[in-house]
């Protein structure tokens, strides 16, 4: 009996909005305080222009305009909070507005578990 393949996620995401001109590549290391029980219930969400993402925790890496900006945010929904499932939407949210640029970008997200912050920075 032969073993099939497991599918592999892309080396970047691609960019699938409306747009013909250059692209280039943004790097986003996800991070998060909480305890490791908790981080497999609450993956991150990145969004690029407005289109969501359902990503993992770590590293993952987008293709988005190079010469337009472009607006990132990073959101982590639920969590415990006093006992009860928390549903607030935009919950741990960071968001960036990148300028036009040819150059590669990295940034790295964390969320602030026990705060309800999420922090974006460039690396």
């Amino acid at each position: 009996m032969s073993e099939q393949a497991q599918p592999q996620w892309p080396t970047v995401v691609p960019y699938v909005e409306s747009y013909s001109g250059a692209t280039r590549v943004m790097t986003l290391e996800m991070a998060s305080t909480a305890k490791e029980k908790f981080i497999a219930t609450m993956p991150p969400i990145v969004a690029i222009d407005g289109r969501d993402y359902r990503v993992y925790w770590g590293q993952v890496s987008f293709e988005i305009p190079a010469e337009r900006a472009c607006h990132v945010s990073v959101r982590c929904e639920g969590g415990q909070s006093g006992g009860q499932y928390s549903q607030d939407l935009g919950f741990r949210v960071a968001s960036a507005l990148l300028p036009p640029g040819a150059e590669p970008v990295r940034m790295q997200y964390l969320c602030q578990f026990a705060s309800g912050l999420g922090s974006i920075t460039l690396s």
